[in-house]
C-alpha cells in the first residue's frame, strides 16, 4: 500500500537524493525473545487471533481455493454472488464461521446439502451443516447471497472494501479490510488460498481482476461474463475486482508472464507511467529473485483515494500515482504478496522494504546518493517522525511511519552490515518464504543468520523504539562523518 501524503514527502525525497540497499541482523537472545512476543493468542471460535483485529478470520479450518461468482448491475448498484469456498478442517467442525458484511444471505449448503445459517455481529456468517465435518475432510461451502455492497469502513487512509466510481462503475479496495464487502471468506492474512472470479456486467461494461485472464463470454441476455483466475495462493484483502468501462493494454514480459494493465475512463493518460512495468519489474528482480506472481499489470482508476494498494499481480492505482508509486506497489508483489505477514504488527516486512524499493529505483535510474538522502531527512526530522514504532505499532498505526521512517531504518541497517549481507538477505527471503506466511522475529533471525552479528541493540532502538536512535545506531559506518 502507499499513503498518498506519504508519497508525495517520500518521492519528492527521492528524486532529490539516492538510494542504496538495507541490512538487518540479530543476536539468537533477542530472537528468542521476539519469537516469545510474536507467539499469537489462542484463536476463539470466531478469531484467527490477530491480537490487533481480534474479530476477523475464524480457526478450525483453512482455505485451499475461492471461485467466486458474481452478477452486478452498475445503474441499481445490485450484486447477486454465488461463491464456492473449498477448505480442509484442522479439527472436528459441528459449525464454523464465514466472514461477510452487509450482504443478504439467501442459502448455504455443505458438502452439496443444506446448512442452517445465522448471521451474528458486524460480518459473522455462523454455519451449521447437516452432519459435523471430521478432522482433515476437505469440504466445499457454497454461500448465495445478494444486495447492494458496502464499504468495509473508513480506515487510517480512507475507505475500505466495496466503492463506487466516478463512471458509475465499482472496485473494491482496502487494507485490513476489502474482500468481505462483495464475497465471504476466512478474512486472515493467515489463510492463503488460490482464488478464481466469473463476474457478469451488462453489455458495454467489462471486469479486471488478478491473475490470468481468459475470453470473456457473451450471453443472450445483454450481459457478458469475465473470467480471471489467480492459481498462486492470495490473502484475501489482496484480491479485487474493477468494474467499468476499461481500456485494456496486454503484453508479456520477457520471462513469458502475461501483462494486463486497465484504464478507468478518464486514467487513459496513465499508459506512459504503466509503460515502464516491464523495466521495473526486470530492476526487482535483480533486487529480489524472479518475479512471483502468475500475471503482472496495473489497475488504474480515475479516483483521488487515499491510497493505492498492491493488489496481487495488478496493482490499483489512485489518480495521483506515478513512476515511484509503480515501483513501491511492485516491490510488495515479493514483499507483502508472496510473503505475507503473519498479524498485522509485523507490517513493516511489506510497508517498510516497498518503500526502500523506491529508494533502490532511484540509486539505481537516477544516481541518487542515498548517504547524503539519509542524513537530510535525519537531519531535517521532527520529533514525530521517532515516536512512530515500525514494529507492534498498535492497531489502527499500522501505516503511518513505515513509510518515512521505515526505509531510513532499512538504509541504517545496510550501512551496519554491509552491502553484501543486505543484498543476499534481499534475495533470500522471498525465496525462504515464497507463497507463506513469515513474522519479523523471522526476519531478524534470517538477518542473524546471514550477516553473523548481533544486532539486538540496533533492532531495538530502530524498530521497537519510539524515540530517535542513539548515534550510534543512527549513523552507523560510512554514515557517521
Amino acid at each position: 500500500m502507499h499513503h498518498r501524503t506519504a508519497v508525495r514527502v517520500v518521492c519528492l525525497t527521492l528524486a532529490a537524493a539516492g538510494l542504496a540497499a538495507c541490512t538487518v541482523s540479530r543476536s539468537n537472545d533477542s530472537s528468542a525473545r521476539s519469537s516469545a512476543e510474536e507467539a499469537p493468542p489462542a484463536a476463539t471460535s470466531d478469531s484467527a487471533g490477530d491480537p490487533y483485529y481480534p474479530e476477523d478470520g475464524n480457526p478450525g479450518y483453512d482455505v485451499t481455493a475461492y471461485h467466486v461468482k458474481i452478477s452486478y448491475d452498475p445503474p441499481k448498484q445490485a450484486l447477486r454472488g454465488d461463491t464456492l469456498v473449498t477448505a480442509k478442517a484442522s479439527t472436528s467442525l459441528p459449525e464454523f464461521n464465514l466472514d461477510l458484511q452487509g450482504l443478504e444471505v439467501s442459502a448455504v449448503t455443505v458438502g452439496g446439502e443444506e446448512a442452517k445459517f445465522t448471521r451474528e455481529g458486524d460480518h459473522e456468517l455462523v454455519i451449521t451443516p447437516a452432519e459435523p465435518i471430521a478432522q482433515g475432510d476437505t469440504f466445499e461451502t457454497r454461500v448465495q447471497y445478494s444486495g447492494t455492497p458496502e464499504s468495509a469502513e473508513a480506515g487510517s487512509l480512507g475507505e475500505n472494501g466495496w466503492q463506487r466510481s466516478s463512471s458509475g462503475g465499482a472496485f473494491a479496495a482496502g487494507e485490513p479490510h476489502s474482500a468481505t464487502s462483495w464475497y465471504p471468506a476466512n478474512d486472515t492474512p493467515r489463510d492463503k488460498a488460490t482464488f478464481k472470479l466469473d463476474a457478469r456486467v451488462p453489455n458495454g461494461w467489462s471486469v479486471v481482476s488478478n491473475g490470468l485472464e481468459s475470453p470473456a463470454t457473451p450471453g443472450n441476455d445483454g450481459w457478458t461474463t469475465f473470467h480471471w483466475n489467480e492459481p498462486n495462493r492470495v490473502a484475501t484483502y489482496l484480491t479485487t475486482v474493477g468494474i467499468d468501462k476499461w481500456t485494456f493494454e496486454r503484453s508479456t514480459l520477457p520471462s513469458g508472464v502475461p501483462v494486463v494493465s486497465a484504464y478507468a475512463p478518464g486514467a487513459e493518460g496513465k499508459k506512459s507511467v504503466e509503460s515502464r512495468l516491464p523495466e521495473i519489474i526486470a530492476f526487482l528482480e535483480s533486487k529480489f529473485g524472479p518475479y512471483p506472481q502468475s500475471a503482472a499489470g496495473g489497475i488504474y482508476i480515475n479516483e483521488n483515494i487515499g491510497f493505492s494498494l498492491e493488489t496481487q499481480g495488478r496493482p490499483i492505482y489512485a489518480a495521483w500515482a506515478e513512476e515511484p508509486v509503480v515501483v513501491h506497489e511492485n516491490a510488495h508483489q515479493w514483499y507483502g504478496n508472496s510473503v505475507t505477514v503473519d498479524q498485522w504488527k509485523d507490517i513493516c516486512l511489506n510497508e517498510c522494504f516497498a518503500s526502500y524499493a523506491q529508494w533502490l529505483w532511484d540509486e539505481a535510474k537516477y544516481g541518487a546518493n542515498l548517504d547524503e538522502q539519509y542524513r537530510t531527512e535525519v537531519a531535517r526530522s521532527t520529533g514525530h517522525l521517532w515516536t512512530g514504532k515500525l514494529y507492534d505499532m498498535g492497531a489502527g498505526n499500522e501505516f503511518t511511519a513505515v513509510y518515512e521512517k521505515g526505509p531510513l531504518a532499512l538504509h541504517a541497517l545496510r550501512r551496519e552490515i554491509g552491502d553484501e549481507a543486505f543484498n543476499k538477505v534481499l534475495k533470500e527471503w522471498p525465496t525462504r518464504y515464497r507463497d507463506d506466511n513469515a513474522s519479523w522475529s523471522d526476519f531478524e533471525k534470517l538477518v542473524t543468520e546471514t550477516s553473523g552479528k548481533d544486532l539486538t541493540a540496533f533492532f531495538d532502538a530502530w524498530f521497537r523504539g519510539d524515540a530517535q536512535p542513539a548515534d550510534e545506531f543512527l549513523y552507523p559506518g560510512p554514515l557517521r562523518k
